[in-house]
């Protein structure tokens, strides 16, 4: 196989995974808490402290040394596991009936995220792609907002004819059927054409350890990711039980927000191959702060359209402008190691952000404080990123 055709298929490969297990599986569960709250009598702060409790465990754990086996052996291993686990997670959700099994099997499903979705992915194309590699990226990561932006209308449609058990349970089969099968053929980028992304080798991780860019770039990704996570895992909850939307007008409005999500992803990889990387990050980080604010006017249709164009741009741009400021900073060389690092922290702070702000949900009454504390931490991420260093010729 020419080096063409194997950098065209790790491209789907990452494009279907990314749709499976950030699309349907990521942004798909949430479409179900409502019907959890309903049948099972749970607390908003229940129903997102499956995720938040799994990526608590699941993070410290598996990150890094997910991290350390993809540097060793490469990503595909890793993500073949992956996608049986995240869509078996799925599958049992359906069958569940107590609070033990629904944090049981988002524990798997949670396990299944860091080994087959965004880090083997971001490390498989930052290998393959040198030249072109924030366009390759964002092919990929087209996945996420196509998915995403069917996974509403597709489970209105199963939930209507199976019912909400049914439905999830047909995700997670759908998972295992688009996305393992092309996994299990790609190829990996031979060791010796590894691209390390800087002049003079691989950058040793303690090296990376010493330069106050690591940090910032983590406390920046940190911050915006628990705002696009308490504001995600919290929009269905919002729009049907306390806006009063049906389940058709909800599941339109987030199919619309992954909808301009696709367009987001296509914008700033494009505008990554093209200006500072830094520069792009401060506009995704800025888009998702002024999105947030929009829910507060969610009883105006025009309100709500404009807060799925701008955070659904922003949500776009988020996952895939991270790893390509980590290559342009560290090297591809030591991109897994640092990734799993981000990644980690990354989950931390999206399991913690949607589970706080369904607690203040259950004092107060009212998503005013949640929503305000979420566009604090995406400013305060916006700032570190502010701050980062160009990086070096």
């Amino acid at each position: 196989m020419s080096r063409r055709a194997s950098q065209t298929q790790a491209a789907a490969t990452s494009f279907l995974a990314l749709f499976s297990i950030v699309g349907l599986a990521l942004y798909g569960l949430p479409l179900y808490y409502d019907f959890m709250v309903r049948e099972f009598g749970w607390s908003r702060t229940q129903v997102t402290s499956g995720n938040a409790l799994s990526k608590l465990v699941v993070g410290p754990l598996f990150g890094f040394l997910a991290g350390w086996i993809i540097d060793r052996f490469g990503p595909r291993r890793l993500m073949l596991i992956g996608i049986l686990l995240a869509g078996g997670a799925l599958i049992g959700l359906g069958g569940m009936s107590a609070l033990w099994m629904f944090y049981a099997f988002y524990l798997l499903n949670a396990i299944g995220y860091v080994c087959g979705g965004p880090l083997p992915n971001q490390v498989l194309l930052s290998q393959w792609f040198k030249e072109g590699r924030g366009k390759a990226m964002g092919f990929a990561y087209l996945g996420i907002g196509v998915g995403g932006a069917l996974v509403p209308l597709l489970s209105y449609w199963m939930v209507q004819w199976w019912g909400w058990r049914g439905a999830l349970q047909g995700l997670g089969v759908l998972i295992i059927v688009l996305a393992w099968p092309l996994a299990y053929f790609a190829k990996e980028a031979p060791k010796e054409e590894v691209d390390n992304g800087r002049p003079g080798g691989t950058v040793p991780l303690r090296a990376v350890f010493r330069q106050p860019a690591f940090y910032l770039l983590a406390l920046g990704s940190m911050c915006s990711i628990a705002a696009v996570g308490g504001a995600n895992q919290h929009l269905k909850l919002f729009m049907s039980l306390d806006a009063g939307y049906s389940q058709g007008d909800a599941a339109r409005i987030i199919s619309l927000v992954l909808a301009f999500s696709i367009g987001g992803r296509l914008l700033m990889g494009w505008l990554a191959d093209r200006m500072p990387k830094k520069h792009v990050m401060l506009i995704i980080y800025l888009l998702v702060a002024s999105a947030i604010p929009l829910l507060f006017f969610a009883s105006s249709g025009a309100a709500m359209t404009l807060f799925a164009a701008t955070f659904g741009i922003g949500l776009g741009g988020e996952y895939l402008i991270i790893p390509l400021m980590a290559a342009e900073l560290f090297g591809v060389g030591v991109l897994g190691r640092v990734m799993g690092i981000i990644v980690t922290a990354d989950g931390v702070a999206e399991a913690v952000s949607p589970m706080l702000v369904g607690y203040l949900r259950d004092v107060t009454g009212s998503y005013q404080a949640g929503f305000t504390g979420l566009v604090a931490v995406a400013l305060l991420g916006a700032a570190a990123i502010a701050l980062l260093p160009r990086p070096k010729s």
